[in-house]
């Protein structure tokens, strides 16, 4: 729950924060909560302490989620990224808010963050319908056969968000994503998680269909095992791993012959031109064969 002041010498509402999973808000199954500060180490709100329970709840819903999902259109997809762009830059100053509560500096630094966030979104939803001419060929075959190769979406990706950058590092993990037809758990930013939680609150408000984004606040060390050995967690995003837990968490997911784009030595800037990376990490490439000629 958030600490809400007096506003006009009336008692403000007071907000709690939640989990997102299936498209609703839930509290942890286990109750429990943490303490969020400012980079002042003033409190700014309890965020739920996800366990073990919503860590399988979540990747329940982004499995029953992947079917429509993967099945829409790219041009849908890429429809429905957008809607979230612009219901984010509708709230544009409230994510200013929680930005600067969660990363500290100027308004004027944290807009553009903000700014670039929006835009991150833009610049995958427009990736959507092109990511199969890019990614695919047609193959040179000899003899009377035609073959051809095509991305597919991986299935449901398991994603540590990076811990340092709490918005625009969130949005560029995420949104490759489900750029590519794939469903996301996401475990947050462990110390900033306030701006994800805003982000849950437009992902629920747009056309993002219900389980296709699974977003849990808590302990990494304790939701990142779990997330890894899920037999139904198709991709690992191992960015914000701690370093300690990295090679662990490789170990569990080779145990069910998860994808896995490793941890990097440093978690890399999000304010760096995007790139097919995450977009080649998390689709599976498809070859047909088809017989030609008389």
């Amino acid at each position: 729950m958030s600490l809400s002041p007096p506003v006009d010498g009336r008692l403000g509402v007071a907000k709690t924060f939640k989990l997102y999973i299936g498209g609703a808000f839930p509290r942890s199954e286990s109750g429990r909560s943490y303490p969020v500060t400012d980079t002042k180490g003033r409190l700014l709100a309890h965020a739920a302490l996800a366990s073990r329970k919503d860590v399988r709840d979540a990747v329940s819903a982004a499995r029953t989620a992947g079917a429509g999902w993967s099945g829409a259109t790219a041009y849908n997809r890429g429809q429905v990224l957008y809607r979230v762009a612009e219901l984010m830059q509708a709230r544009h100053e409230q994510f200013v808010d929680d930005v600067v509560a969660a990363e500290g500096g100027t308004r004027r630094k944290a807009s553009g963050l903000v700014d670039a966030a929006i835009d991150r979104w833009v610049w995958y939803a427009g990736w959507t319908d092109k990511i199969a001419t890019v990614l695919g060929s047609v193959n040179p075959v000899a003899g009377p056969f035609l073959s051809w190769s095509a991305p597919e979406p991986t299935g449901v990706v398991g994603v540590l968000a990076p811990q340092a950058s709490s918005l625009l590092g969130l949005v560029d993990v995420l949104a490759p994503v489900l750029a590519t037809g794939c469903t996301a758990v996401v475990v947050t930013s462990q110390e900033r998680p306030l701006p994800a939680v805003g982000l849950a609150e437009v992902l629920a408000t747009s056309d993002v269909p219900a389980g296709v984004a699974n977003l849990l606040t808590g302990r990494v060390a304790e939701l990142a095992p779990w997330l890894a050995a899920h037999a139904e967690v198709q991709a690992l995003d191992l960015i914000g791993a701690p370093a300690e837990l990295a090679v662990e968490l490789e170990r569990a997911a080779a145990g069910t012959v998860k994808r896995v784009l490793p941890r990097p030595g440093t978690e890399p800037d999000p304010t760096r031109p995007p790139g097919l990376t995450r977009l080649r990490a998390f689709t599976e490439i498809k070859t047909v064969w088809h017989p030609v000629g008389r």
